[in-house]
Parts: C-alpha cells; structure tokens; sequence
C-alpha cells in the first residue's frame, strides 16, 4: 500500500529517514512529503501549499493510500482525508489529533518575524522527550525549520462529512490509548467523536517515535495497512 508520511512542525521528510527502510522491506510504498515552508526553502509558503502537497501525494498513488500525520500534521492528514475521502484507506495519527473547522491550523507559539521557530525542549520537558537522549535532542534542533506564520496561523476547513467514514488509528506515545479513547469519547476532539472508526494502538516512546523507536512505528504503520 502506498503510505503518505506528513512529519509535524519544524520537521521535514527527513524525520522518516528510519522509518521508510522498515515499510519498504515489509512490502509497501512509503512517499515522506516535504512540506512547502518546512524544508523547500519557501519562506513565503502557506497553509494552502501544504495541503495541496499531501493531497498531491494522495492523488500520485496507486490505491487508496494510508495517510500518516505526525503531531500538528495530524490535522493535514485529517483535512486530506477531507478533501479525497474515497483515496485515504485510512489516517494514522501519530502522538496528533485532527483540528476542527474554523480552527487555527497551529497557534501554540507566537510568530517572530513572520515565522515560528523550534522554542527549544523546555516546552516538552516529561513524557514528551525523556526518551530522546542529548544528542538526538541537539541534532533535531539543529535541523529544526522554522514554520512561516501564514502556515501556523492559517484556518482549518474541513467541508466533506464523509472523512467520518474514513478509519482512523491514533497511535500514542507518550499518552496511552486509554486517554485518547476517554478524550475521544467526551467529545475533547470533536472531529474523531463523529467519526465511525477510531483505534487506539500503544507505542512505549514519546512524542518523536519516529527517531527513537522507528521499526516499531513502521510495524504499527504497516498493520494499519490492514485498514
């Protein structure tokens, strides 16, 4: 199955760099996106560039494709699913959960001079980064890219109720599925409360499991394959 791998804020397709060797070897097509304004040297990209680029990757496949969102990206793979409801087999949302409509796309951080830049791992102290050791810490802040505010602080629209028919697996590192299912069910994320198939899959990591436990992400991607 083609896999669409959407990395999260101030990350590029980079990020999958250990993870695409694993979905290939267990037989499938991973296509990591490199996001306007997130590793294209495009300043000026905005929200609306992005989602044409996933939606683009969607388009290119084969059959309809498994469509990964990591973090924040977890609202663009949502939003994909939006707009190609019949070409996403299914989303993985990996430590994200989808934005609702009318919603600013990634607002936690205030812009400086028309940009938001990585603020360091003060923010994620905990559950979020105790897994990654100083020198990951160091290498993935060096390589951290700045996002343009127009992308950051852009506005969610979603349009097509049949997303809700798309399936969905929200993969948890450092919150366990037991969280997400209650945050689902109480309706904390409305978008995946309407929707007919949410599953909950454990992974031991924290909020970047792509770099500190990516066989086992690509396993759990892979089965998600399975839709």
């Amino acid at each position: 199955m083609d896999i669409v791998l959407i990395a999260g804020m101030w990350l590029d397709a980079t990020a999958w760099k250990d993870v695409v060797p694993e979905l290939k070897r267990l037989g499938h097509r991973p296509v990591a996106v490199t996001l306007p304004g997130q590793g294209d040297g495009n300043t000026t990209a905005t929200y609306a560039d992005q989602v044409a680029a996933v939606v683009a990757a969607v388009d290119a496949a084969h059959s309809p494709a498994l469509v990964v969102g990591h973090s924040a990206a977890g609202t663009l793979a949502w939003v994909v699913a939006d707009a190609r409801p019949e070409k996403v087999a299914r989303v993985a949302l990996v430590g994200g959960m989808p934005n609702a409509d009318g919603e600013a796309y990634f607002d936690a951080f205030e812009p400086v001079d028309g940009a938001v830049p990585f603020p360091g791992w003060e923010p994620f102290e905990g559950p979020d980064s105790d897994d990654m050791s100083a020198e990951l810490k160091s290498a993935v802040a060096h390589g951290a890219i700045a996002v343009p505010a127009t992308i950051t602080h852009a506005i969610v629209r979603l349009t097509d109720d049949r997303r809700y028919q798309v399936p969905v697996t929200m993969v948890c590192p450092e919150f366990t599925p037991a969280q997400a299912k209650e945050w689902v069910e109480t309706d904390e994320i409305p978008e995946l409360t309407k929707a007919t198939r949410v599953d909950y899959v454990d992974i031991d990591s924290g909020h970047w499991p792509m770099y500190t436990k990516p066989l086992e992400l690509a396993r759990i991607l892979a089965d998600c394959t399975g839709v």
